[in-house]
């Protein structure tokens, strides 16, 4: 059962994109949900394709009744409302690789030798402007490069950090196992 567990959140999210992209019906989450994806929690789901990023989209808090619902329209809107890539073709899921990002609660930041980019993602934030960034990112490999992409994804170019809200967090990542 445990390695079951360990592949329901892509296993959800395929499984979700294949009757959306295909069929054009939104699924409910499965009758049976393992006890750790009942709990409210923010989740992101990235696509790629070919190794390259083909959408993601996530909520940094929860916005459903719990972790299922949530991959569930977050694994939607990151094949068909990410703004950076039109959206995701039936005929391209097979070329599809997923990946679920379960966060844990955002806790602020003091100073910024507490963070890590391998470890946690980040957010910045200055009034209603906000740019998040998952941990653990291929060619991110300092803090302030990390800060910087956050930085530009909330519209937030050269603003010095000293003016920003910081918080960090960490993800449970879960991949695709392919056969």
């Amino acid at each position: 059962m445990k390695e079951n567990e360990e592949q329901f959140p892509v296993r959800l999210a395929r499984k979700t994109l294949e009757e959306y992209l295909i069929k054009g019906q939104k699924i409910s989450p499965p009758p049976v949900v393992p006890e750790k994806f009942r709990k409210k929690a923010g989740v992101f789901v990235s696509l790629h394709k070919k190794g390259k990023l083909r959408g993601c989209i996530g909520t940094f808090l929860p916005t459903r009744e719990n972790i299922a619902e949530e991959i569930i329209e977050n694994a939607i809107s990151a094949a068909t409302k990410d703004p950076r890539f039109p959206p995701v073709e039936p005929e391209e899921l097979k070329d599809i690789d997923i990946s679920v990002d379960i966060l844990s609660l955002p806790e602020p930041v003091n100073s910024l030798s507490e963070l890590n980019p391998k470890k946690y993602g980040v957010i910045v934030s200055r009034g209603w402007q906000r740019g998040l960034l998952l941990p653990d990112l291929e060619g991110v490999d300092t803090v302030e490069y990390q800060l910087e992409i956050a930085k530009q994804k909330a519209g937030l170019y050269g603003i010095p950090v000293e003016e920003l809200n910081i918080q960090k967090f960490t993800v449970k990542r879960y991949k695709e196992e392919k056969s």
